[in-house]
């Protein structure tokens, strides 16, 4: 069952994908519209048909998207942008409710992850499908919107929607080709052995660099715990569990400052339309850095 849901929700942001290159085919005025169509042609299709695919098709399928990508062959079309005057009418009437869908999500994500069988990301998936459904009868939206809207969202991140599944791809490709070795070989020379204090900054530093480069924290994880965790603060005597989390929770400190973390830093710039693209890294600046050295000292004292 819980295979099958998966299915049915990549193929749902699959279909999403063909949409946004319809859109695209019939502006007639965009300056790229055969790249711009054939890249969400070929994302939606590896989405829908990934499953079915060889390995090597898919793998040649994103050389092309790449190639499109460096060449500036993807570029935002018309979208339809709602007006000022209606998003101000819709904004007092519906006050605070608006973020009752984003609550919801979460609820939802919660009780299906904890009371089923079903995995996280199923959860995530179900939880989405009602979300929406409770969104359009609370602001009493058409259903177009829900194409229209997507259409917008999509549009405006561009290429950068796949960096969340090539970054998750990238962690694993690292661990297995032994970066997290590599790492563990060049941290040694520099740490001297036993220094505990030495070692959780090299950790909690680390887990938030590498999640700069990666853009995720999760991929980032098994690098940096398999380089450094295990042989400079675990074989120390740190307790497994709580220097774990903390260095997973380290590495968000980086999600905070780095553009590659697009869903969470990039898009909400693109779509407010900010003049600095950076401006949301920017303003968590402040709040990372002390958060990273809240977490080095959490892990020294709690850890040990």
């Amino acid at each position: 069952m819980g295979d099958f849901l998966l299915e049915l929700f990549y193929v749902l942001v699959g279909c999403l994908m063909y949409l946004v290159a319809f859109n695209i085919f019939k502006d007639t005025t965009h300056k790229t519209r055969i790249g711009t169509m054939t890249f969400w042609v070929i994302l939606g299709s590896i989405f829908i048909f990934g499953s079915y695919l060889p390995g090597t098709v898919v793998g040649a399928l994103l050389v092309i998207i790449g190639v499109l990508t460096a060449t500036k062959q993807v570029n935002m079309g018309k979208v339809n942008m709602p007006e000022q005057g209606f998003t101000i009418e819709q904004a007092k009437r519906l006050g605070n409710k608006i973020f009752l869908p984003s609550l919801a999500i979460v609820i939802i994500v919660v009780c299906v992850a904890k009371f089923t069988s079903l995995s996280g990301t199923v959860a995530i998936g179900i939880a989405a499908c009602i979300t929406l459904v409770f969104t359009l009868l609370l602001t009493k939206a058409p259903i177009k919107t829900v194409g229209q809207d997507g259409n917008r969202m999509l549009q405006a991140i561009g290429a950068m929607c796949i960096l969340p599944q090539l970054l998750a791809s990238l962690g694993t490709l690292f661990t297995e080709a032994g970066v997290g070795d590599v790492i563990s070989r060049g941290i040694a020379v520099v740490i001297p052995e036993g220094n505990i204090l030495l070692g959780v900054i090299a950790y909690c530093v680390g887990m938030a660099l590498f999640t700069m480069i990666m853009g995720n924290a999760f991929a980032a994880f098994s690098v940096i715990t398999v380089g450094i965790g295990v042989p400079f603060v675990f074989a120390q005597g740190g307790n497994v569990i709580i220097a774990s989390t903390l260095a997973l929770t380290a590495g968000y400190c980086g999600t905070l400052l780095t553009p590659m973390a697009a869903n969470f830093n990039v898009l909400p710039a693109v779509l407010l339309q900010t003049k600095d693209k950076n401006a949301v890294i920017k303003h968590q600046v402040m709040l990372a850095i002390p958060l990273l050295i809240i977490h080095i000292a959490l892990m020294y004292f709690w850890a040990f």
